[in-house]
């Protein structure tokens, strides 16, 4: 079969054709394994590009998503039989006292697409909550959300708490009101500006860029 077709399925957003194409590749005798690592990651990396452009923008990224979502369904119990290693492994969450999470989930999304297992906490998140999990996921690294200026401080008291306990665990941040220069100042090990951006600095924070 041509893997083109299900990588330009993937990128247009076509979960049922992805789906139907992930099916007959597999069927076809083809690994998971390989579908996963030469077609489907490549291919969100190409929604990334287009995303970072401006040339797609927020309803496509979701499209591409469910697609790819449809097609590691499929892919799982296969890539669960050998063994398979992810990217990396990641804990995500928007930080105490914001509820917004449409720039986590496409972090997340992100993340996802190229191969980490993500761990998503959800929105309101304690300092607590993140510790726990970190600890229960054994995770190395860290991602904070944040779309309320108000909740910078909860933020930055993620990050001390996360660094007092090991200051080996990377923590990103990111959001409409977090720069870089916060990021420096609260001692976060970086920031994300958009969800492409936040995929290659997860990458560099666990070494593996």
């Amino acid at each position: 079969m041509n893997l083109d077709d299900l990588k330009q399925r993937l990128i247009e957003g076509d979960a049922p054709g992805t789906a139907a194409m992930t099916k007959e590749a597999l069927e076809s005798g083809l690994p998971a394994q390989k579908i996963l690592n030469e077609v489907l990651i490549p291919s969100m990396g190409v929604v990334g590009d287009l995303f970072e452009k401006n040339e797609y923008f927020v309803p496509e990224l979701l499209l591409a998503a469910r697609a790819m979502y449809g097609a590691l369904d499929l892919l799982r119990p296969k890539l669960t039989e050998g063994d398979y290693q992810p990217t990396g492994k990641a804990v995500v969450g928007t930080v105490q006292g914001d509820l917004h999470d449409i720039g986590k989930k496409l972090v997340m999304i992100m993340l996802e697409g190229n191969g980490f297992e993500v761990v998503d906490l959800g929105t309101d998140v304690a300092p607590e909550k993140f510790l726990e999990a970190v600890k229960e996921s054994g995770s190395r690294l860290v991602g904070l959300s944040a779309l309320l200026t108000t909740t910078l401080p909860a933020m930055e008291r993620t990050v001390r708490a996360l660094k007092e306990v090991d200051s080996s665990i990377k923590v990103m941040i990111g959001g409409a009101p977090v720069t870089q220069a916060f990021a420096d100042s609260i001692g976060a090990d970086g920031y994300g500006r958009d969800a492409s951006a936040a995929v290659a600095l997860a990458r560099q924070l666990l070494g593996n860029a």
